[in-house]
This record gives structure tokens, C-alpha cells and sequence, in this order.
């Protein structure tokens, strides 16, 4: 097991800080991908449904000699399932060939079908019956979690989140804490650094502890108290990436970097899915 940090969700389950995200790649990417991130030292994997490649993310893990009980497989329910939630599970389960999953997420709230507290009780079931061991949501504003811990008296264990230094969504990640949900980063590098990896804060400090911009970016999210699933399919990034344990971030630095938030989503607004 590597020595990175975890986060102890309100549940009592740990969760890997630093994890690998699969997003947008195919499944022999994600073979290959998952694989290379294993054998790094990596144990959190996120994907979805709507990534289409749980199929390649379970042959990785079909090939591993790791333990089932040291990794942490993280994949999410999509909108159009969000009244099957059960069936969702099992046919991603299939597909990844798994008994349960780590962490099941509600991708997107969408607020106008008005199905996410429906599917948050039968996420609910599902933790349960063992088929998932810990239950979130993703791309929830804090009406929707609201409205989740009014009719149910339960609040998720994480709440994945657009979040990188040009939207660090400092309101949400507060309001999350006081609620005990953990806040997890999506898109963290800014999509490659678009916009991120030339500022001049940035270089400074990738100067300064000899690291790549990706590398100080992800610092600044563990940091931050934040779980980060940078995506990659290259082996040199994936390193790269997990190569983030032997420094820290001083407060000062990390204060910086509140000069870089522009309120700047790459993806969409869930208010306006």
C-alpha cells in the first residue's frame, strides 16, 4: 500500500486522497491507464457509467495481484438511471467485475427531471445490501444536499465537484465541511492547465520545489483538504502525477493561490444542465 494520504468519510470509510480518473478515455486506455496507475502505487479509481469504459477499468483490475480490500473503485449512477439506481449498480458491476463498489455517485442532480432524492434513497438501499460501501453525489449545489438531508436525515459521504484554481469553489467545499461531506475535485488540472500552468504564482513554484505545474496544482488541492482525481492515460503523467508526497505547500502559498480564482467552470453549471 503507498503511503499517500486518505480521508476518513463521515461513514468511518477511508478514502485514498489522490486518485486516477478515466474520464474521456477509451477502454483499452483505461486498461492500460489502470494498470500503469497500480503499478505506481495508486488504489483509488474513479469512472462512470457515461464514461463507457468500466469494461476496460475492470479488465486492470481483473490482471492485479493487489487485494480487493486495498484498492478503492469509485463509479456513478448517470441521469437517465436515476429511477433504476439498482440496476444501474449491477450492470456497472458486471462490467467491472466486481462484487460492490468503494463509492457509488449520482453524476448530476438534474434538478428539472426531479429524481435525485429518489435516487439517493435507493442509493441508500444499496449501501445496505453491501453492493456499494460508500454513497455520494456529484455536481450538487447546496439546495440539492439540502434537500437530500431534509427527506432523508442522511448527507453524502462525498460531493465531487468541478474545482480547480480558476473556480475554487471556496463557498461549496466550506458548506460541505460543515456537513461532514467531503469535496472532491474533478477536472483539477483545469482541463491541462488551460489558463493555469503559465501563471506566474504557478511557476514560481514549480521552481521552487523542483516539480511540474501539474504537480504543485495537485499539492495545492491535498492541501487543501481536497480529494483529487487528476485524468491521464500517459505513463510519464501518471508517475508525474502521484509524485506529490515528498513536499508541502507553505500557508502563504497556498493564500496565493486565492488570487487565481476567476469563477471560470470548464463544464457545465448543474443549475443549468
Amino acid at each position: 500500500m503507498s503511503t499517500q494520504p486518505f480521508i476518513k468519510l463521515h461513514d468511518g470509510n477511508l478514502m485514498p486522497q489522490l486518485g486516477l480518473g478515466v474520464w474521456q478515455a477509451s477502454n483499452d486506455e483505461a486498461t492500460h491507464a489502470v494498470s500503469t496507475a497500480l503499478n505506481t502505487g495508486y488504489r483509488h479509481i474513479d469512472t462512470a457509467a457515461i464514461y463507457k469504459n468500466e469494461a476496460g477499468v475492470g479488465k486492470a483490475l481483473a490482471q492485479t495481484t493487489i487485494a480487493r480490500n486495498e484498492l478503492f473503485i469509485t463509479t456513478k449512477l448517470w441521469n437517465d438511471q436515476q429511477i433504476y439506481a439498482q440496476k444501474g449498480l449491477e450492470e456497472s458491476l458486471e462490467k467491472l467485475k466486481l462484487d460492490y463498489v468503494d463509492l457509488y455517485l449520482i453524476h448530476w442532480p438534474e434538478p428539472q427531471q426531479d429524481n435525485y432524492v429518489a435516487a439517493w434513497k435507493q442509493l441508500l438501499k444499496l449501501k445496505e445490501q453491501g453492493l456499494a460501501k460508500s454513497v455520494g453525489v456529484c455536481n450538487f449545489h447546496i439546495p440539492h444536499l439540502q434537500r437530500l438531508i431534509d427527506e432523508t436525515g442522511v448527507a453524502p459521504a462525498v460531493n465531487q465537484i468541478e474545482l480547480h484554481p480558476m473556480l475554487q469553489q471556496r463557498q461549496m467545499h466550506a458548506w460541505n465541511a460543515t456537513h461532514r461531506i467531503a469535496t472532491e475535485s474533478w477536472s483539477p488540472l483545469a482541463q491541462g492547465g488551460k489558463g493555469v500552468f503559465d501563471q506566474p504564482l504557478i511557476q514560481q513554484l514549480a521552481e521552487k520545489y523542483s516539480k511540474t505545474p501539474a504537480q504543485i496544482v495537485i499539492r495545492w488541492h491535498l492541501d487543501s483538504g481536497l480529494i483529487v482525481i487528476p485524468k491521464s492515460v500517459t505513463p510519464k503523467r501518471i508517475h508525474e502525477n502521484f509524485d506529490v508526497f515528498d513536499f508541502k505547500l507553505e500557508k502563504d502559498e497556498l493564500l496565493a493561490f486565492g488570487k487565481l480564482d476567476i469563477g471560470k467552470r470548464l463544464g457545465p453549471d448543474p443549475d443549468k444542465k
